[in-house]
């Protein structure tokens, strides 16, 4: 095949069991459960454990599970200690990037995972992907009161894995309401097939290099605004309409000067990302639960949605995950650029799930390129050149 096609728009990179979209029927699932189902009933930990193993657990796999994650939320010392030399006013996402692969130095013994061509030992992928998952939450947590000049909050083993972050991330005992929130966001933003970050995991992956650096290759090309980067600006686009009343002209002139409108459109998708009907959702139930003394955005947002549905929705463009996402974490005291990582601490399920798979049927990743340049040139040498 010597087509090129921008982007590899519809071209298959891999072969895979781990999700499935349907982007016409607004269809997302996990290993064959809809992702409705999963918010609904599911867990973070469980999720992660279906994405990582294939099925559901039965109780005694998902209590061990579970117990592993708390047991690893403590991280190394050095690693805190390397973050206090960071720059506190660096982006959260090149912070993590950071750690991520400053973790394989502490963890040495990624070099012997590989068992012949197309194998791997499971128990080595299965525990490291416990550590990486429980650890990037912590270092995310730790990352807000480090960079504001204060100690981190030490994790506790008797939260779940939402509390925990809610309690490392404000210091407060964690409203179990609060929680399930942002649980359930957890789930939602956990896996979502081949998109960018998940491919740059498996080109990375295909090397058998060591999994923090795999991790990590996930976290850069997370943290572009066209990728995760875009609930963050989402809400910049917010603060900057100001009232659901400016929201029609500020829609208007964005469309006439052909600027972006954050939040809006998805490769997959030409209905509205079924993500984004729960986030929704869980926006009106928060606001409810807060007997609705909440902040402008989701009135802003709301009005953005329907002054852009208005116009774009004849060409299926509708809102994706972004859109309400990172209206809910500011509610939650969230500050705007932990956005991102708060969606890399999620899609690390996914992105295990897909390395483990990869090693199980690896081949490098080697693509071939369509070349522009010239054939032949005559070399001149340098005092000729002009």
């Amino acid at each position: 095949m010597n087509e090129y096609v921008p982007g590899l728009e519809g071209v298959p990179a891999t072969k895979s069991n781990i999700s499935f979209i349907d982007g016409e029927k607004g269809i997302l699932s996990y290993r064959g459960y809809p992702i409705e189902v999963l918010a609904e009933r599911s867990t973070f930990e469980e999720t992660a454990l279906l994405l990582l193993d294939g099925n559901l657990p039965a109780r005694p796999m998902l209590k061990a599970f579970d117990q592993d994650m708390r047991e690893n939320r403590r991280v190394k010392f050095r690693i805190r200690e390397l973050m206090r030399q960071m720059s506190p006013n660096g982006h959260p996402m090149d912070m993590l990037q950071s750690m991520m692969a400053c973790l394989a130095m502490y963890y040495p013994d990624a070099d012997g995972f590989v068992g012949g061509d197309h194998g791997a030992d499971l128990d080595y992928v299965h525990n490291t992907s416990v550590r990486i998952i429980a650890h990037m939450t912590t270092m995310v947590a730790m990352w807000e009161h480090i960079r504001n000049g204060y100690d981190p909050i030490e994790p506790r083993t008797d939260l779940t894995h939402a509390e925990n972050f809610l309690w490392m991330l404000t210091g407060k005992e964690p409203d179990r309401y609060i929680a399930r929130i942002m649980d359930i966001c957890l789930i939602l933003h956990a896996e979502h097939t081949i998109n960018a970050s998940t491919f740059a995991v498996l080109v990375a992956g295909s090397t058998l290099a060591s999994p923090y650096s795999v991790i990590a290759s996930g976290i850069a090309t997370l943290s572009g605004p066209l990728h995760g980067g875009a609930n963050q600006a989402v809400v910049k686009m917010l603060h900057e309409i100001g009232t659901p009343e400016k929201a029609d002209a500020y829609i208007e002139a964005q469309l006439k000067a052909k600027k972006k409108i954050w939040g809006f459109g998805h490769r997959e998708y030409s209905v509205k990302d079924p993500r984004a009907v729960i986030l929704e959702h869980l926006m009106h139930k928060f606001a409810a639960y807060k007997e609705h003394k909440v902040g402008p955005l989701f009135a802003i947002a709301q009005a953005v949605e329907k002054a852009a549905t208005d116009r774009l929705g004849a060409k299926g463009i509708y809102p994706n995950v972004d859109f309400y996402s990172g209206v809910l974490y500011a509610e939650m005291g969230i500050v705007p650029d932990q956005f991102p990582s708060l969606f890399a601490m999620s899609r690390v399920a996914g992105w295990l799930a897909h390395w483990k798979e990869q090693l199980g049927q690896n081949r490098i990743f080697r693509p071939t390129q369509v070349y522009t340049g010239e054939m032949q040139r005559d070399y001149i040498p340098l005092e000729r050149r002009v």
